[in-house]
């Protein structure tokens, strides 16, 4: 007789009850947070952003991509350690990353628990992160033109869906439909989005990574995975030239810091968490790194937004 293997636990994060709680200063201060992507390494910005708002470090504006939107939701909304605590505490639900997400969403990771469900266990400050003294911007690509969306609400209905199209990963989650257009990934079309900050004319540029100013992606022979995306072209060419596109990006990005246009703040040492990384203690350890650095930057920072 086989014996059964006993069914795998996963323990909640150790260090959940030292993650700072609390309200940022209502400090407004005038500048564009730019804020990368990168799924489960986005606990670096979430750590660094926990440390600045405890610092009134709080951007007129901000806008993210895909787990840089969702750290931006709590940002904007002022509110020090929920990212933090939504994603380590319920990395194991299944609701969330698992079975249940699939069943619910048929999607591995189902975003509507992180939007919705966990209002249930820490309330989102919806009265401040839609004040009008603060400007929240989710990009998203629209899988029709292959472009990205810069969404906001003067331009989009449901922040929610925004939110959701900006962090749906291609080949893993469903296409979004924001206002009648399906959109995935905004790191497929724009992983940083500092060009469009530029454009809007803010002054004070602050650009944060979730990898390391040397890390550039991998050159890859393009094919087009199962043609899932065959009847969406422009997505399908989008996403073949995301490397490139990225790496352009980040030398473009070095160029703009020397010239004195843009802060780039980035972390100090590679980032060795997979983009749906299961280990809590890894992730947590992540987290914390974001949370010193990002006291480590302070100084910089204002020297910056005086000069």
């Amino acid at each position: 007789m086989t014996k059964k293997r006993p069914l795998a636990t996963h323990k909640p994060y150790s260090r959940l009850n030292d993650i700072p709680k609390g309200s940022a200063p209502e400090t407004i201060i005038p500048g564009c947070l730019v804020l990368e992507g990168g799924a489960f390494r986005g606990l670096y910005t979430q750590g660094l952003l926990d440390a600045w708002m405890e610092e009134g470090l709080n951007f007129q504006c901000t806008i993210g991509v895909s787990a840089g939107a969702l750290a931006g939701l709590n940002y904007v909304a002022g509110q020090i350690g929920r990212s933090a605590r939504a994603n380590l505490s319920s990395r194991h639900n299944r609701d969330y990353i698992g079975a249940g997400a699939v069943v619910k969403s048929h999607s591995l990771i189902r975003l509507d628990f992180l939007l919705k469900d966990y209002n249930n266990i820490e309330r989102l400050d919806h009265l401040r992160f839609l004040s009008p003294d603060r400007r929240y911007v989710a990009v998203a690509t629209n899988c029709l033109t292959g472009e990205p969306s810069f969404l906001e609400r003067s331009n989009c209905m449901s922040l929610i869906d925004a939110m959701k199209a900006s962090a749906s990963m291609p080949y893993v989650t469903p296409m979004v439909d924001v206002d009648g257009t399906p959109h995935l990934d905004g790191g497929v079309s724009d992983p940083i989005p500092y060009t469009w900050a530029i454009e809007q004319g803010y002054g004070k540029i602050i650009v944060v990574k979730t990898r390391d100013r040397s890390f550039r992606k991998p050159i890859q022979e393009k094919k087009h995975k199962l043609g899932i995306y065959r009847h969406y072209p422009a997505f399908e060419s989008a996403l073949s030239n995301m490397s490139e596109n990225y790496n352009k990006q980040m030398d473009e990005l070095e160029k703009l810091e020397k010239e004195g246009k843009l802060l780039l703040i980035a972390p100090k040492k590679p980032v060795n968490v997979s983009r749906v990384e299961p280990d809590v203690e890894k992730l947590g350890k992540l987290y914390w790194e974001g949370y010193q650095e990002g006291k480590d930057y302070i100084e910089e920072v204002r020297k910056y937004i005086e000069s």
